[in-house]
């Protein structure tokens, strides 16, 4: 075990929960309307608390197992069996390892939030979200990091998918879930709605940026140069994105908003997460340049041209930002053209299809969409049986 290596682990670990509680919450809850800002807390918060216990019982042996196959990880470390104080993952305790991958486990079901928010019933959220943390996250975690199919060595050969920090493992996978269940819920009944507190936004978007220096940096999983260079490219890209989405805000309406400008952030955040072990800093500003008009162009086209309803566009800026990054590995050299994109390809048909089919099962035991009342009303009073903000209190 190195000292080293397991303090900065065990701090990164602490910054990846930062990013879902209280980053994503905050971020997501000042967009909606004030009515609904509980349920989105609620939905970030209940599917961190049931992405531990699923991952600790099952997820974690389906990623990391050592008695599986090429698909999957098997059932020898199910309740984290064998795993001791003692066990090593490299130079750093087994069970931190565990730790730190579990707070990836519950970000990116908890990322899907933003794509369903005011409309959906609370029960399908919890089924949905913890099927598909087992059955479609956990293992495409195989494949790409627990030495499966897409890594070095299996379907691509020698050199695997190069995915560092989740662009393909947790961006691909969230966004396309997200806007397939935004077109089996269909559109809200009000979309004209602004978000409620903007500066909620901003502050949910800050705790994101500083916990993605334990997302990307800790990927290294060493307190080392790469640690380091991964976060400054992290840091680079995000704030490159945020300064050409307000610009490309300002040509195209005439003002740069709050909300535009994190919302940039959060799209350079997502495209360097793939290539942060990969890149310098020049690239990095050129992944961040690109992705803050580009994950822009991709909200206009899926929100006003596809008319759907993701509602807080995960796909755009999630989805196509980690799509995004994971082909600039191999634009800029540092991955194969074979397993990037046969990666994608192969990653993305399997999440919709798992998607799909889950959705289809769960809206079968629990319903899809709340009812019309309970839309208009918000979810916070009629699902939750409280209000985010009493004026008369």
């Amino acid at each position: 075990m190195n000292g080293a290596d397991t303090a900065w682990i065990m701090t990164a670990t602490a910054l990846v929960l930062l990013m879902t509680l209280p980053g994503l919450a905050l971020f997501y809850g000042g967009l909606v309307r004030s009515r609904n800002v509980l349920s989105v807390f609620m939905h970030c918060y209940a599917i961190a608390c049931l992405m531990s216990v699923l991952w600790f019982l099952f997820g974690y042996t389906i990623a990391f197992g050592d008695g599986g196959t090429g698909y999957w990880g098997g059932l020898g470390k199910m309740g984290l069996n064998g795993v001791t104080a003692d066990s090593l993952s490299g130079s750093i305790p087994e069970i931190l390892f565990f730790a730190f991958q579990m707070t990836f486990a519950i970000i990116t079901p908890a990322l899907i939030v933003g794509a369903y928010v005011e409309r959906i019933g609370f029960g399908f959220v919890m089924l949905f979200s913890g099927l598909w943390m087992l059955i479609c996250y956990a293992p495409v975690v195989h494949w790409v990091w627990g030495g499966g199919m897409l890594a070095d060595g299996g379907i691509f050969g020698d050199v695997g998918v190069k995915d560092f920090a989740g662009g393909i493992v947790v961006h691909e996978t969230a966004g396309l879930a997200a806007i397939i269940i935004a077109i089996f819920l269909g559109a809200r009944k009000n979309q004209t709605t602004p978000p409620h507190n903007p500066g909620l936004v901003m502050i949910g978007a800050a705790l994101l940026w500083v916990g993605w220096f334990g997302f990307n940096g800790g990927s290294q999983l060493a307190a080392d140069g790469g640690a380091a260079m991964a976060i400054t490219v992290t840091h680079i890209s995000a704030a490159t994105a945020s300064l050409t989405w307000a610009l490309w805000e300002r040509i195209k309406f005439g003002k740069s908003s709050l909300v535009g400008i994190v919302t940039g952030t959060i799209a350079g955040l997502a495209s360097i997460t793939p290539a942060s072990g990969f890149v310098g800093p020049w690239e990095a500003l050129l992944i961040g340049g690109v992705a803050g008009i580009l994950c822009q162009e991709a909200v206009v086209l899926i929100r006003n041209k596809a008319k759907i309803d993701d509602t807080l566009d995960v796909m755009a800026v999630h989805g196509v930002g980690g799509i995004f990054g994971t082909i600039m590995i191999a634009a800029l050299g540092a991955g194969s053209w074979a397993a990037q994109l046969g990666s994608l390809l192969i990653v993305g048909v399997y999440t919709t299809v798992v998607t799909v089919v889950l959705i289809l099962v769960c809206r079968a035991i629990t319903p899809l969409r709340v009812d019309v009342e309970t839309e208009v009303n918000g979810l916070d009073l009629a699902v939750h049986g409280e209000r985010a903000y009493d004026l008369t209190n």
